[in-house]
């Protein structure tokens, strides 16, 4: 039926009613807390850029977080919300005081949006000004007040105070992660160098910048120490090591711009023409940058970002009458590192024998390269090794957040998944068998192997991150030792050849029950023992137990609570003290006579598979 199009059907939303029924333009998806990008972790942020930029102008040297349960607080010590605009700083739509530059030159938070969306997604939302002997605090719900203090002295020195609850009818089952907090934190402190951040009785601090962060991150040894570059406007520090790829922590204003931007394009353009024309040699562009880990942080007047989530920089110019940013950074690498090169003839050597390894490796599978990227334009990938989603990467921020790919084995186990999933966003690919063990080859595997340069191409990784189709790359295996197998054939593969997937959270293992336990009223699907005992306790002496053994036993109808809202997936990260090359040396090298007494030792036998 045709409903009737008239003056009754337009309506006018209030900002908090407006924020509350389309908050994917605020703070991107929701989630429920399992993934860094999740809403919850978009409202700490929101709060936090607001501290920071009050540190960035001078005022507060610490910054205090607290986190009890679901609750959240942070309390700065900078100049304080002026008293009589405490109310609408949080809950009337662009207004701040970042639109004025000579305030707040270079901040974050220049909308006026934020600390609003945190207000009006918060169950409770408390926001406490301190200035100059006196304060003043609001309590809201749901972006509603529910009480106003007057204004009254206090003892406590200058800054503010901000405590929200997220609302659970939103963010329905959430809860916020520690490691998720710690790392948003410790990029805070590397960007200002100085600031201490104190969440939960730990201190965060930086004393070297960005120098630090590529210190920490860095999960092998550079092939030279880490070099570093800054002026008022602009740091970058920069190494190379022995891996695949182009690794990059882009930054503006404080702000992770993990889709980089208009800076990076700028700084990875600027580095190859600096490196050419120091060596006076036309390398090829990858044989410059492969290896490649570099921090790039800058400040600018007013950004443009491309979503409200601030994830990616789409400004052209320094500021309203400035230089362009690709101008100033062509000059900054031009002189800095030109000089600094100079300088220090040891790393350049160095960084000459790392370029002209990567041009040998690179001339010796250009061949096999050709031919390999003409097989795979040629192979039907959607007839017959993927099933594609609609949404892709190159559409708006927030579809492209959402999008997933499953890598998975066996006819049975993708038809089951490609049945249950969400055609918009979910796609999957399916594998022939057992794939190769990559531990210890060169690149040319990826493009000999026909599986490997299939998902490759299914993936669009060959050039770097920026082209990745899919926000999560998603293993799907069975349960069982071949399935084991398999997920550690498949990340030996992107650990040799694409570690910087793994570092940008892009890579996930899927979890499915080993049982499911019902009667004929209801049913629990258990993911360990401990939840399947728990679910006989339920349902009592009737209880029917069964046993999953492969993905391909799990109906579609069932698939769908594992592959949708409900979907349970393991992160695969990377850290320093991870050292997985030496893990992947054990488990996946050629030392089996010490790897067959590790599996004689630690075997457990599973009676349910008797």
């Amino acid at each position: 039926m045709v409903q009737n199009y008239s003056e009754d059907t337009i309506r006018t939303l209030d900002w908090k009613e407006h924020i509350r029924r389309r908050p994917g333009m605020y703070i991107g998806k929701l989630g429920d807390g399992s993934f860094a990008d999740d809403g919850i972790y978009v409202l700490l942020k929101e709060v936090m850029d607001n501290s920071i930029d009050e540190y960035m102008m001078g005022f507060g040297k610490k910054i205090k977080i607290e986190l009890s349960e679901k609750r959240m607080t942070v309390r700065d010590f900078g100049r304080g919300v002026p008293l009589g605009k405490v109310i609408d700083v949080a809950s009337k739509m662009n207004t701040g005081a970042k639109y004025d530059s000579k305030v707040f030159k270079k901040s974050v938070g220049l909308n006026g949006v934020g600390i609003k969306a945190v207000n009006a997604l918060s169950d409770q939302f408390i926001i406490q000004a301190f200035r100059d002997g006196e304060t003043k605090r609001v309590v809201f719900s749901k972006g509603e007040i529910v009480e106003e203090s007057p204004v009254e002295p206090t003892k406590q020195p200058n800054g503010t105070f901000v405590e929200f609850l997220p609302d659970e009818s939103i963010f329905t089952t959430f809860s916020f992660k520690e490691e998720y907090i710690s790392s948003l934190l410790r990029n805070y402190t590397y960007l200002n160098a100085g600031l201490a951040i104190h969440f939960n009785g730990e201190v965060y601090r930086s004393e070297n910048g960005l120098l630090d962060l590529l210190d920490e991150q860095m999960t092998e040894t550079g092939l030279y120490p880490i070099i570093s570059l800054k002026d008022d406007d602009l740091e970058i520090a920069l190494t190379h090591c022995n891996q695949y790829g182009e690794e990059y922590y882009s930054f503006v204003n404080g702000q992770h711009t993990t889709q980089g931007g208009t800076h990076l394009q700028a700084f990875r353009e600027a580095y190859v023409k600096t490196i050419r024309e120091f060596f006076n040699k036309n390398f090829d562009v990858s044989d410059i940058r492969t290896g490649i880990v570099a921090a790039v942080s800058i400040k600018i007047e007013e950004p443009v970002f491309e979503s409200q989530t601030k994830t990616k920089l789409g400004s052209k110019d320094m500021s309203p009458e400035g230089t362009s940013v690709r101008n100033y950074m062509f000059e900054f690498i031009k002189e800095k590192l030109d000089n600094f090169l100079h300088k220090n003839q040891e790393t350049a050597d160095i960084l000459y024998k790392k370029i002209l390894e990567s041009e040998k490796e690179r001339k010796a599978i250009s061949g096999i390269q050709k031919l390999a990227k003409e097989r795979a334009k040629k192979v039907s990938l959607h007839n017959k090794k993927l099933r594609d989603c609609r949404v892709h990467f190159n559409s708006n921020h927030d579809r492209k957040m959402e999008t997933s790919i499953f890598i998975t084995e066996g006819d049975s186990a993708s038809g089951s998944i490609t049945k249950a999933r969400d055609v918009s966003t979910q796609a999957v690919f399916s594998l022939k068998g057992k794939p190769l063990n990559t531990y210890g080859l060169t690149r040319k595997v990826v493009y000999e192997n026909e599986e490997f340069n299939l998902l490759q191409a299914a993936l669009n990784i060959e050039d770097g991150l920026e082209t990745l189709r899919y926000n999560h790359v998603i293993i799907a295996t069975d349960a069982d030792v071949d399935g084991m197998h398999i997920r550690l054939l498949l990340l030996t593969f992107f650990l040799q050849f694409f570690p910087e997937l793994v570092k940008n959270g892009h890579l996930y293992i899927l979890q499915t029950p080993l049982f499911r336990v019902r009667n004929k009223k209801e049913s629990f699907y258990c993911y360990n023992e401990q939840e399947r005992i728990k679910a006989i306790k339920k349902i009592g002496k009737n209880a029917e137990i069964t046993r999953f053994k492969g993905l391909g036993e799990i109906s579609p109808d069932e698939f769908k609570h594992f592959i949708n809202k409900d979907i349970r997936l393991e992160p695969v990260s990377m850290k320093k003290e991870d050292a997985f090359k030496e893990l992947l040396d054990f488990y996946m090298g050629k030392n089996s006579p010490n790897r067959q007494n590790f599996i004689i030792d630690n075997l457990v036998v599973d009676e349910e598979m008797l």
